[in-house]
């Protein structure tokens, strides 16, 4: 009898830790989704800025207006100085107050573990630690000279940040199991080596002139055709060996002591991510600095979970569930093309503070079935329900349940405009859709007074053949089939009539006959998304709303959904 009631509560406890993971990934077609209590989550983001989590108060003060902007995850440090004040010693004060904060302001919450390096540096390891340098040894340059940088090739800088990491964990997970505040841990912050490509200590050097660990060269040879297209010209360039020292197999310059130091910081943080998983089991990732403007490995923290070397971080670390950009640069389409992946979906867990970050939010769920958007020092944005990026979430929170859904399924393409990209076309069943940025109609003012443009962007989605949503800010959609006589159109005023007379400008020869079917809207309604998914009616838009029939739109500054129905007409 006592046997039988032992296993009924080892049971219950099984039972209760495996619902205590509360947060985990799983595969949608060809998305990653978040999965939070059972559903798909779209994070809703913003991190604070670095140091604004460092006192009760301010945590007090910031959370309640995170509410009002409409976020559904708060990013925030968890600072190793102020965990471990004195060795051995740790606080877990500040954590505690996020954590309810968090829960009392209706916010999940992603820890950033500040440890032994944030944006390179260690400044955010403690006092002790950092006095004690011949225990906690630093990197070095080629020239011997130490750096504010922690040793990756030092056990006895492993063993005290993971001895912190881990008790750290274990207190989150004693507070949060059966809660599920705590969805995703970042471990440590924009790794990576400054003003050398890589660290040149004794230890460091040992091992740059020892071969390549079979497991990265088994990995190569196992992976070859999905290799990333930078690594794979890398490693072809010298012959694609089976094996060798690090510049035998790589060559000799400072993009192979980027690849050697990037196995060695993945393999560090692969082991803090073992202990994680042990302790409490959600989902990890690593952020990256940008390898942007011209700038060469050193010059940019070289080594860091970048996109051209997710190969040695998939293999040195496979723990680590995917690798984020940090977006501070112009050319956001390219960025994050290059970090949504056949290997790694897209989560920006920082980028520029602007009021640009809202229609950019739509674009990347709709195109790149994104986890989520994190703009940085989030707690100096407006929280006015006016606010672009408050509209912006708002409407996104309502729209979650079809981008949830559909993520994954080829059904959606993402729409960014800006002043010098203002089209894109799509070819869809046998449509031509044409996009394009709303300040591209003749008759807005604030198109041609000088200024600059605010972006504009959304989603289309495809409900089913001639039905559609558009939804987003700063955008207009025109329809037609894709065999349509390509005529020059006339340039029409505000009423739809043209500019000008004058016979056959720009119209079709009278010698040619139209031919075929074309598309016209059957109607545009403005919709709101239920939390099931389905459509409440709001308003009919059209006549003016939608140029007596001519396109969808929806203006700069307004949000909306729209659901579209097409028809075909001879």
């Amino acid at each position: 009898m006592k046997n039988w009631i032992l296993i009924l509560v080892l049971s219950v406890m099984t039972v209760g830790y495996v619902n205590a993971q509360k947060s985990t990934l799983q595969k949608q077609g060809t998305a990653t989704q978040l999965v939070v209590d059972g559903k798909p989550f779209l994070i809703l983001g913003g991190e604070l800025g670095n140091s604004s989590a460092a006192c009760t108060e301010d945590i007090e003060r910031i959370f309640p207006k995170l509410q009002r902007m409409g976020l559904n995850t708060v990013l925030v440090p968890a600072y190793w100085d102020l965990i471990e004040p004195q060795e051995g010693q740790f606080d877990f004060t500040l954590t505690d107050k996020v954590i309810r904060q968090a829960r009392q302001n209706d916010l999940k919450v992603i820890f950033l573990w500040f440890g032994a390096w944030k944006n390179s540096m260690s400044c955010y390891a403690p006092l002790w630690f950092k006095e004690n340098y011949k225990k906690y040894p630093r990197a070095y340059t080629q020239k011997g000279k130490p750096l504010e940088i922690a040793s990756a090739f030092s056990e006895n800088v492993f063993q005290a940040d993971n001895r912190a990491f881990s008790q750290w964990m274990e207190h989150v997970a004693a507070i949060d199991k059966e809660e599920g505040t705590v969805i995703m841990i970042q471990i440590e912050n924009e790794i990576g080596m400054l003003e050398d490509a890589r660290d040149y200590s004794k230890e460091a050097n040992a091992l740059f002139n020892a071969p390549v660990p079979a497991e990265l060269m088994s990995y190569l040879q196992k992976n070859k055709k999905t290799l990333h297209p930078q690594m794979l010209e890398k490693w072809e360039s010298q012959g694609s060996k089976k094996q060798g020292t690090w510049q035998e197999v790589f060559g000799a310059d400072i993009y192979t002591d980027e690849l050697f130091m990037a196995w060695h910081y993945a393999r560090y943080v692969e082991r803090m991510a073992q202990s994680a998983r042990s302790i409490y089991n959600i989902p990890l990732y690593v952020n990256a600095a940008m390898n942007s403007r011209n700038r060469k490995p050193g010059e940019y923290p070289s080594a860091g979970p970048l996109a051209h070397l997710i190969d040695i971080w998939h293999c040195g670390a496979p723990n680590i569930d995917l690798l984020a950009p940090d977006l501070y640069d112009n050319g956001f389409t390219d960025w994050v093309a290059k970090y949504k992946l056949h290997n790694n979906p897209l989560f920006i867990p920082e980028i520029k503070l602007t009021d640009n970050n809202g229609v950019r939010a739509f674009y990347i769920f709709g195109e790149h079935d994104a986890i989520g958007i994190s703009p940085f020092s989030i707690e100096g944005g407006s929280d006015s329900p006016n606010s672009p990026l408050v509209k912006s979430y708002r409407t996104l929170k309502e729209f979650m349940p079809l981008l949830a859904k559909y993520q994954g399924k080829g059904a959606m393409k993402g729409l960014l405009f800006d002043q010098e990209n203002k089209e894109r076309i799509i070819y869809q069943d046998d449509l031509k859709i044409t996009c394009r940025h709303f300040f591209t109609l003749p008759w807005d003012a604030r198109a041609t007074d000088g200024s600059v443009w605010p972006e504009g962007g959304g989603v289309l989605l495809r409900l089913a053949p001639n039905e559609y949503i558009v939804a987003g800010s700063g955008i207009v959609i025109e329809f037609e089939k894709a065999t349509e006589n390509q005529a020059k159109v006339r340039a029409l005023g505000e009423d739809g009539f043209a500019q000008t007379g004058g016979k056959g400008d720009g119209v079709i020869s009278d010698k040619v006959m139209w031919k075929g079917a074309r598309c016209g809207i059957g109607s545009v309604d403005e919709v709101k998304v239920n939390k099931d998914g389905t459509l409440s009616y709001i308003r009919r838009l059209n006549g003016d709303q939608d140029h007596q029939g001519r396109h969808v739109r929806i203006s700069v500054g307004d949000f909306q959904i729209l659901h579209v129905k097409l028809y075909e007409y001879k």
